[in-house]
């Protein structure tokens, strides 16, 4: 049986905690007594991090072409609302999108848009 040095990610910060070792060759801590190295950060831990210019594009190509259809219509559905209303967007939003994560990701940015449109009501 092998053992391996147990590596703990903490995926929120994307920090990599190791056990200590111990300096015995046997057991859940083994191997040379190290000291951690603090390690520059890697281009590839900011993967999928959303850019200034790709957010300012994304906000101006919304507001140039509006809502999809299927997307009016979840805004339809937040708008008359209901006690189930946050689940028949979800489910409605799964059929057209197809994965959970991105369902859930619609319904709050069509949810966002939604606050948007009363704050400028409200504001006006």
């Amino acid at each position: 049986r092998r053992h391996h040095l147990h590596i703990f990610i903490n995926r929120n910060q994307n920090n990599i905690i190791t056990m200590a070792r111990n300096g015995i060759a046997k057991g859940i801590n083994s191997g040379h007594i190290t000291t951690a190295r603090e390690l520059a950060p890697k281009p590839s831990s900011r993967k999928g991090a959303l850019g200034k210019r790709v957010s300012l594009c994304r906000e101006i190509a919304r507001e140039v072409a509006g809502l999809a259809p299927y997307e009016r219509r979840i805004l339809d559905m937040i708008k008359t609302g209901g006690s189930s209303a946050d689940k028949r967007v979800y489910k409605f939003a799964k059929r057209r999108l197809g994965s959970h994560k991105r369902a859930l990701a619609k319904r709050e940015d069509i949810k966002a848009v939604n606050a948007k449109q009363r704050a400028r009501q409200a504001g006006v």
